[in-house]
């Protein structure tokens, strides 16, 4: 296998990695103390060219290939996790979603500000008691001519309080079968009937908009449905084997952060004379720290290649279970090196002044979120049950 990059995404990467670094760090710390994300940010990452990573050219995109995208996450995600959070949301499950299942209409009419920035996306799926189990959405659709109206709650969802277009999952074949019973809409925020009630106050990635949106006879016109009526299901699970090899990206950059550092602090804190990084235990901790990372690194990109270049994904396919081995790694290597990261920190790790901690609050998000690690691990052991592992 080649693990060599190409000059394209090198460039790409260290562009990200310089955006981040001179805009986002200085100011890394306030977004997480104020719990405020700039709003001109967006517009900086359009001109950046990063906000539709995977949407072609005609749209305003960049038409870049997946490993590309998930080098940009993991540049994000390496200096303010915050920001990836809400950049996934929108750039991977709203813009990429709607560019693989949107009409020609549906393209021209929002990925242009979606890639732009001047529209900030969301997916609205999570709901009170349907966060792993999504078949048991309540939320639900009644057509009304040309129109279809919705009812309903939806809850966690990433962007809610400053997004512009949301895509939307509600019931609407209630005697249908239920993998038959979902359509997938395109809802603005200005529709009738649509209100964010709450923003959500969250332990980790403050800054990242998080809010509760109600549907109280939200009307939706029938050209926003996404995809077909009733074929919300094949929208959803369409994407996931992409959604999990993007989104595993954001979890290594938050552990090379989180090493970058515990290893400069490791190099400046003295203690009986010398740096505490000339003592072994500390040497083991960053041996560890690195070689998990390089270890997760390996199975990211690999996933992403895979997941870019698949003909179907979904059960049965090599993409599902890697894609969810790699989130899982990736997810739980973020926790174990933040962990350790800060406890090299000592005691100043636990002050709110050295940011190690933010980094620690954050990295546990992605063992929840996009599905936890236990229905990761219940995925990758059926497909491993049920076709085993074939190596050539």
């Amino acid at each position: 296998m080649d693990f060599e990059l190409t000059e394209e995404q090198r460039i790409v990467q260290q562009n990200v990695r310089r955006f981040m670094l001179k805009e986002i760090w200085p100011v890394a710390e306030q977004i997480d103390r104020e719990d405020k994300l700039p709003l001109d940010v967006w517009k900086s990452m359009g001109d950046l060219g990063i906000l539709g990573v995977t949407v072609p050219e005609e749209y305003g995109g960049s038409d870049f290939e997946l490993l590309t995208a998930v080098l940009v996450i993991e540049q994000i995600g390496r200096v303010c996790p915050a920001l990836a959070v809400s950049y996934g949301a929108h750039a991977n499950l709203c813009a990429d979603n709607l560019n693989r299942n949107g009409t020609e209409v549906q393209k021209r009419k929002y990925l242009p500000g979606l890639c732009s920035g001047d529209l900030i996306g969301c997916l609205a799926l999570t709901e009170p008691n349907a966060g792993s189990d999504a078949m048991s959405i309540r939320t639900g659709a009644v057509e009304d001519g040309d129109w279809f109206v919705l009812n309903g709650t939806k809850m966690f969802i990433t962007n809610a309080p400053i997004g512009d277009v949301f895509i939307v999952y509600a019931r609407t074949g209630q005697s249908r079968p239920v993998k038959e019973s979902f359509t997938a809409f395109i809802v603005e925020k200005g529709f009738p009937g649509f209100r964010v009630s709450r923003a959500l106050e969250k332990m980790g990635n403050r800054g990242s908009p998080t809010g509760e949106i109600v549907f109280e006879d939200c009307r939706v016109p029938r050209e926003n449905v996404l995809g077909q009526v009733n074929g919300g299901v094949k929208v959803m699970m369409g994407g996931l084997d992409v959604e999990r090899a993007f989104f595993s990206g954001e979890p290594l950059g938050i552990a090379q952060g989180a090493f970058e550092l515990a290893r400069q602090y490791a190099m400046q804190r003295e203690q009986f004379g010398r740096p505490i990084a000339d003592f072994q235990l500390i040497k083991a901790k960053l041996a560890d720290m690195y070689t998990e990372i390089e270890a997760a690194r390996g199975l990211v990109y690999r996933a992403a290649i895979l997941a870019d270049g698949m003909q179907r994904g979904g059960k049965g396919t090599e993409v599902h279970k890697l894609a969810a081995a790699a989130m899982l790694f990736a997810a739980e290597t973020a926790t174990r090196v933040a962990n350790q990261a800060l406890q090299i920190h000592g005691g100043y790790g636990y002050m709110l002044e050295y940011p190690i901690n933010r980094y620690y609050r954050d990295s546990k998000l992605y063992e929840i979120g996009a599905g936890t690690s236990e229905i990761r691990r219940m995925l990758i052991a059926d497909e491993i049950l049920q076709r085993g592992l074939e190596y050539v």
